[in-house]
C-alpha cells in the first residue's frame, strides 16, 4: 500500500506541474494574463465605425523609404510623431532603449515634409521611413509592418508609438514569454474587448498575415480623425486578428465608461512590471494623477525630465 501511495503521488506530481512563473504581477481589478475573448460591440461602436467611413476615409498618406529593411529574426517598429522635425528627450530615450534590443530598429517618422526628418535618425536606426502627418499611428504601423513582411518575412515584431514613454526595466520577458501570436500589454472593454495599440508584439510577420490584417493596417487608405482610428482600427484589431491567430494581453481591465487602466493605475502597473508611462499625463490627462509622483516615478526609472 505504501508503494502504491508513493507511486500515485509521483504520477500526480508529473500530471499536475506547478503553474509557470509569469514575468508580470497582477494589478487589483484586472485579469492577468488575459486571452482575448470576443464581446458584443456596443451600439455606439457600430455607429462610430460607420461615421468613420463616411467622414474620414481618405487615400493613404505620402510615404518614402529612406533606409531599407534587411532580413533579421526580430524587429522593433517605432512610430515617431515629429510635426516640427525635432526629436524630444523622450524620443531619444525610447530610441536608445530600443537600440539595446537584439533586434533591428525601424522608425517611421511622421513629419509635414520629407526634409523635416531629423538628419540624426539615419545613423540611429536600421531602417527608416518618412510619412506625411495624416493617418495617425496606424498608418505608420502599416508602413513598418508591411515593409518587414516583404523584406524580412517570419520576423517577430515589437511595435510601439510615442504616446508612451519607455520601455522601462527588463521588458524582454514580456515579449519572449507571451503565449500569443498577437500580444498586447493592456486590454480594455470600452466599445468591445480589445488590446490597446500603443505597444504590441506580432510573431512571425508575413505577407499572408498582413493580408489577414488588411482592414487594420491598410497601405491604400487612412482614417483622418483620432476617434475614427479608435473605432475603425484600434478597437477592431484584436477581433480581426483572432480569426487567424491567438491574441491576448498581460492585463485586461473592465473599463466601462471610466479611465483606461494605464491612466487609472500607473504606479500599480509599474510595480507589477509594466514598462511604460503615458505621455498624456503631461497633456490631456495632466490632472488625473499627482504630477510630482509622475515626475518622481520617471526620474526613478532613469527617464529625462518632461516639460
Amino acid at each position: 500500500m505504501a508503494a502504491f501511495a508513493n507511486a500515485q503521488a509521483l504520477v500526480q506530481s508529473v500530471a499536475m506541474p506547478s503553474p509557470p512563473t509569469l514575468p508580470v504581477r497582477a494589478v487589483p481589478g484586472t485579469v492577468s494574463p488575459w486571452t482575448f475573448a470576443r464581446s458584443r460591440p456596443w451600439p455606439r461602436a457600430y455607429a462610430g465605425r460607420l461615421r468613420a467611413i463616411v467622414r474620414s476615409l481618405r487615400p493613404a498618406p505620402d510615404r518614402r523609404e529612406l533606409k531599407p529593411v534587411t532580413p533579421r529574426p526580430r524587429w522593433s517598429v517605432y512610430f515617431l510623431w515629429a510635426p516640427d522635425g525635432q526629436l524630444t528627450p523622450a524620443h531619444r530615450f525610447t530610441l536608445a532603449r530600443l537600440r539595446e534590443r537584439d533586434a533591428g530598429l525601424l522608425v517611421v517618422v511622421a513629419a509635414p515634409t520629407l526634409s523635416l526628418v531629423p538628419e540624426a535618425m539615419h545613423d540611429m536606426v536600421d531602417a527608416l521611413w518618412w510619412k506625411a502627418l495624416p493617418g495617425y499611428d496606424f498608418s505608420g504601423y502599416a508602413i513598418g509592418l508591411h515593409a518587414i513582411a516583404q523584406a524580412s518575412p517570419g520576423a517577430d515584431v515589437f511595435v510601439m508609438n510615442d504616446s508612451v514613454m519607455g520601455p522601462f526595466g527588463d521588458f524582454e520577458p514580456l515579449l519572449a514569454e507571451a503565449p500569443w501570436n498577437l500580444s498586447g500589454f493592456t486590454a480594455a472593454s470600452l466599445f468591445e474587448n480589445h488590446i490597446q495599440s500603443y505597444a504590441f508584439q506580432l510573431r512571425a510577420v508575413t505577407p499572408a498575415m498582413m493580408r489577414s490584417l488588411g482592414t487594420i493596417f491598410p497601405l491604400r487608405w487612412r482614417l483622418d480623425r483620432f476617434q475614427d482610428v479608435v473605432f475603425g482600427q484600434e478597437t477592431r484589431f484584436a477581433r480581426v486578428a483572432s480569426r487567424s491567430m491567438t491574441v491576448g494581453a498581460w492585463w485586461w481591465y473592465d473599463t466601462g465608461y471610466g479611465l483606461d487602466l494605464v491612466l487609472k493605475e500607473p504606479f500599480a502597473l509599474i510595480e507589477a512590471g509594466y514598462p511604460f508611462v503615458k505621455r498624456s499625463f503631461f497633456g490631456k490627462y495632466s490632472g488625473v494623477q499627482d504630477a510630482e509622483q509622475i515626475h518622481a516615478t520617471l526620474a526613478a526609472l532613469g527617464h529625462p525630465p518632461v516639460e
